[in-house]
Formats: C-alpha cells, sequence, structure tokens
C-alpha cells in the first residue's frame, strides 16, 4: 500500500476530494491517504496556510494530491500552490487537455499536453516598491540554463515515452531577447538529440491565436512559467473548462497531484463541484505510480459516464445530478 499525502483543501475541496477517493478505492487502488490541511481554512484555524505538519508529510511521503485552495488577491498570505512548487522543487507542471465525450465545446479531437516551467520566471516572486510613496512597482524574472534543460528536456522524454509526435516550445525571444531568448537557446539545444520528435517555437501572441484557430496541430508545448500558466488555461477551455483538467507538478524526487480551478466557495456544501478536474489528477498520479492500466480503466468508466448517463453528471457539464450521483455512477461500472 502506498502512503499519499492528501490535501482536501478549501470550499468544495472536501466535497470533490471525498468523491475522488471513493472512485480510487472503488477502482482498487492500493493507496493510504493521509489527511492534511493547507489554504484558507488552515490559515482561519491555526494562523498557518501551510502548517509545518502538513510540509513534513509530503516531506516523508513524497507525493500527494491536492484539492483546490483559496488564494487572497493582492494582500494576505502568498499562494501556497507556488510555496509547495518552490520547497519541493517541483519543476514541471503538465497540464494534459484532451476532448471529452459529450462535453460542450467548439472543438473537436483536441489532445495536448503542456509542460510549463514551474518555478522560474516572473513568478519567482521577488517584486520591490522601487520608492516610499508606492506609485513603481518592479517585478524581477529569472531564466536558468538548469531549469530551461530540466523542463525542455522533460517534455521531450514524455513525448519519447507517450510515442509523441511534436515539441512546439513557446517564447518572446524577439522582446525579452535574455530570458526567453535563452529558454528558446536551450530548446533548440535539446531538440536534436530526440531526431523521431518534430520540434517548432512560435512566439507566445501568435501561440495564443493558433491554439483557438488550430488546436489540434499541437502535440506537445514546453514553456516558460507565466506563459503557461496563461495557455494551459486556454487549453483547458478548448476542451469544457479547468473542472475537466488534471494538473501535475513533478520534481526529481516529489510530485504534487492538484485542481487547478478555484475553491468556488459559492456552490460549497450544496453538491454541484464537478470531481472529475481533481479526479484526472489523481489518474496522472496513478501513472507517476507506473499504474497506467488502472488509471485508464477509471478513465473509460469516466467516459461511459458522461456518454450514456449524463442524468447523473453535475450540472457545469449538462447534466442534472450532483457531485456524488456522478461519483456513484463511477464506481458502479467499475465494480460491476
Amino acid at each position: 500500500m502506498t502512503n499519499i499525502v492528501l490535501i482536501p483543501g478549501d470550499g468544495i475541496g472536501k466535497e470533490i476530494s471525498s468523491s475522488v477517493t471513493k472512485i480510487m478505492d472503488a477502482a482498487g487502488a492500493d493507496i493510504n491517504w493521509i489527511e492534511c490541511k493547507a489554504g484558507e481554512e488552515s490559515y482561519l484555524e491555526t494562523g498557518n496556510p501551510l502548517p509545518d505538519e502538513t510540509v513534513k508529510a509530503i516531506e516523508k511521503h513524497r507525493i500527494a494530491l491536492k484539492g483546490p485552495l483559496t488564494t487572497p488577491v493582492g494582500a494576505g498570505f502568498r499562494s501556497i500552490n507556488v510555496a509547495l512548487r518552490q520547497k519541493f522543487n517541483l519543476y514541471s507542471n503538465i497540464r494534459p487537455a484532451k476532448s471529452l465525450p459529450n462535453i460542450e465545446s467548439p472543438f473537436r479531437s483536441v489532445d495536448l499536453v503542456i509542460f510549463r516551467e514551474n518555478t522560474q520566471g516572473l513568478y519567482f516572486g521577488k517584486e520591490m516598491w522601487m520608492d516610499e510613496e508606492k506609485k513603481h512597482a518592479e517585478s524581477m524574472a529569472v531564466i536558468t540554463r538548469d531549469a530551461s534543460e530540466r523542463i525542455v528536456t522533460a517534455a521531450f522524454e514524455y513525448a519519447r515515452k507517450h510515442h509523441r509526435k511534436k515539441v512546439t516550445l513557446v517564447h518572446k525571444a524577439n522582446i525579452l531577447k535574455l530570458t526567453t531568448g535563452l529558454f528558446l537557446e536551450i530548446g533548440r539545444e535539446i531538440a536534436p538529440r530526440y531526431p523521431e520528435i518534430e520540434f517548432e517555437d512560435l512566439i507566445v501572441d501568435n501561440m495564443a491565436m493558433q491554439m483557438v484557430m488550430r488546436p489540434q496541430r499541437f502535440d506537445i508545448i514546453v514553456t516558460t512559467n507565466l506563459f503557461g500558466d496563461i495557455l494551459s488555461d486556454l487549453a483547458s477551455g478548448l476542451v469544457g473548462g479547468l473542472g475537466v483538467t488534471g494538473a501535475a507538478n513533478i520534481g526529481d524526487d516529489a510530485a504534487i497531484f492538484e485542481a487547478v480551478h478555484g475553491s468556488a466557495p459559492d456552490i460549497a456544501g450544496k453538491g454541484l463541484a464537478n470531481p472529475t478536474a481533481l479526479l484526472f489528477s489523481a489518474l496522472m498520479l496513478l501513472e507517476y505510480l507506473d499504474q497506467p492500466r488502472l488509471a485508464e480503466k477509471i478513465r473509460s468508466a469516466v467516459y461511459t459516464v458522461l456518454q450514456d448517463h449524463k442524468e447523473d453528471c453535475t450540472p457545469d457539464v449538462g447534466g442534472s445530478g450532483t457531485t456524488f450521483t456522478y461519483a456513484d455512477a463511477i464506481c458502479r461500472l467499475l465494480k460491476d
């Protein structure tokens, strides 16, 4: 049995987390969930949004599944998501976006994966006021050769392992010549090591346009932190939104899998939350544990429910059910 830290999160986090663990158990996943706290609720209870006990649990077990956490806008404590990524050097943020059956979207046959460098760029978090009146603020963007080599290599290795055909590197080297210019340079150095995989680079604004015109032309996308944050949400929008796409944050010796949508406090406790994003993140966790067949078994059950049991699905995907009827429908298929 594998010990996995479970951080249910804020708002709808508890509902979707309980649904996901129920589905995983029904599928026969051999996991011992170790529940820990983090986020706004923890902050209100203890004064600490990231308790030492939670950090120590992740340090010990090295793998976690995390629900949505509330981060104050413009004030309050720093993003726990960013803090965890930097604490455990989770440099690869991996965000698949794949078309799903019976999900309303103008796009079909989308199947792409975004690799976002997770620890540097503008999200390095070094900001400062340049005057006493606080009328002039500056923020530092950091790009290093080592971090860029890691994420670009991770994207190519994933492409090779999963028999993907193309890697697209996204940058703004025409303007940010030193920072994203370095990122592009490293991509061009690494690409020839993978001759079976096509390589291209695109400027980020052109990339955004191309993704909403012809998303099917993309396969694996690798980019810097800020660009990856924006483009991965855009990619989720192509297939139905943040509620139906999973995410992984992976380093050399630790991994945290998470739902990247918000904590939605307005619907918390009402049974309206869709657990698919956190469930798909849990499937990425199973693949990380080298259990792809079990992950595929659960994914197949989800597809069947979306296609043939719409009445059990949550309203955000056109159903008339609840968080719990949706989870129960998946569990029935898995047990059958």
